[in-house]
């Protein structure tokens, strides 16, 4: 007899009920009432395994989400930077958002396993495709970034880079380069945020209304501490503001998230593994924050509320990512928000589809 794989996970049968005197015991016989046909419901799934598919994300695109966050608010302070004339923060910002981007490529297609799978979602451009648009943004970004970097770098250089004509070139298209990257920098750091919450995982989906408000405020925050880092204090008073203001709207945004998320979906961001790491991203934002706030010329100041506002955006990160994670594997946290959905439409009166008809 040939036997399926899947055989190996079929649960074992039930001991069936002995016959007595060749017949089976009528249910209800000797007065003890009948025996229930269907089992008291429980949290459980097909053959044990998950209701919804984890997906297959580990800390590379953990690292992809936070290098992301950080090449969009660099990319905002520097045209920011640009426009106002602090020729050091725009130099620095430049550099910071291409490194970021870069790095943050590099950890996209190692998660991808091949390069040519991330060339292959640039044949076409589908707008209902976070996936689809988010490669658009980052290829934009990443070739605007591209520009004004290497025009910072043959400045530095004291034009001396072999450009020959093209540094004529470079530099007509260095100016509207950064203020490309510029505008690209909330899209880059909000669309990883839809890209999570537009799949069926209840806690990533349960979180899309208010998860692009987190992920841009973590995205200054840490933008505006590595200001803090490479820029000299007198320097850096924009970098202060915006790691003072991501550390305020990220505190606020979480707590709006939390709260308006179904109470069952938002367990996993308070489970031991993380919702230990956003509890510290809540301590260290904190932390930076009121240092950015006040740190004016302190070299150190600056330096310590830098580094803690960095570490606090990585968490925010591995925090949602790893939350998601282990909302997949617990069949309760996909079951029990479909029936509270269904209890209100039903209560609503929205009755007449196949989702409040059917049982």
């Amino acid at each position: 007899m040939t036997v399926s794989d899947f055989d190996s996970y079929r649960p074992p049968e039930p001991e069936r009920r002995k016959r007595r005197g060749g017949k089976r015991r009528r249910a209800g016989a000797g007065g003890r009432g009948e025996v229930p046909v269907v089992p008291e419901a429980t949290f459980a799934s097909y053959y044990g395994q998950p209701v919804i598919k984890p997906p297959p994300w580990g800390s590379p695109i953990a690292i992809y989400l936070f290098l992301g966050g950080v090449a969009g608010g660099s990319a905002l302070l520097g045209v920011g930077a640009q426009l106002s004339g602090r020729r050091e923060l725009c130099r620095n910002s430049r550099l910071a958002a291409f490194g970021a981007i870069g790095a943050g490529s590099v950890a996209l297609i190692a998660d991808l396993g091949r390069p040519e799978r991330f060339l292959h979602m640039l044949r076409t451009i589908k707008p209902s495709s976070p996936m689809s648009l988010g490669s658009w943004i980052l290829t934009a970004f990443s070739a605007a970034a591209g520009v004004a970097a290497a025009a910072e770098v043959d400045r530095m250089s004291a034009v001396r880079l072999p450009l020959g004509p093209l540094r004529r070139v470079l530099q007509a298209l260095e100016a509207p380069a950064g203020v490309g990257a510029g505008v690209l920098a909330t899209p880059l750091a909000a669309y990883t945020a839809v890209l999570l919450s537009d799949t069926a995982n209840p806690t990533w989906n349960a979180a899309r209304q208010d998860l692009p408000f987190v992920f841009v405020s973590s995205a200054s925050l840490a933008a505006g501490g590595l200001g803090m880092l490479t820029t000299a204090p007198e320097h850096a008073g924009p970098a202060r503001a915006l790691a003072a203001m991501g550390a305020a709207g990220e505190l606020v945004a979480t707590r709006v998230m939390k709260r308006n998320m179904d109470p069952v979906a938002a367990e996993p961001l308070e489970l031991d593994g993380p919702g230990r790491l956003l509890k510290w991203s809540e301590r260290l934002t904190i932390a930076g924050g009121v240092g950015a706030a006040v740190a004016g010329r302190s070299r150190w100041l600056a330096t310590g509320s830098g580094a803690a506002l960095l570490a606090a955006s990585a968490l925010t990160r591995f925090g949602v990512l790893r939350a998601g994670l282990a909302a997949a594997q617990d069949p309760r946290y996909t079951i029990e928000p479909q029936k509270r959905r269904l209890a209100a439409r039903r209560k609503a009166g929205i009755v007449h589809d196949s989702i409040t008809t059917a049982g």
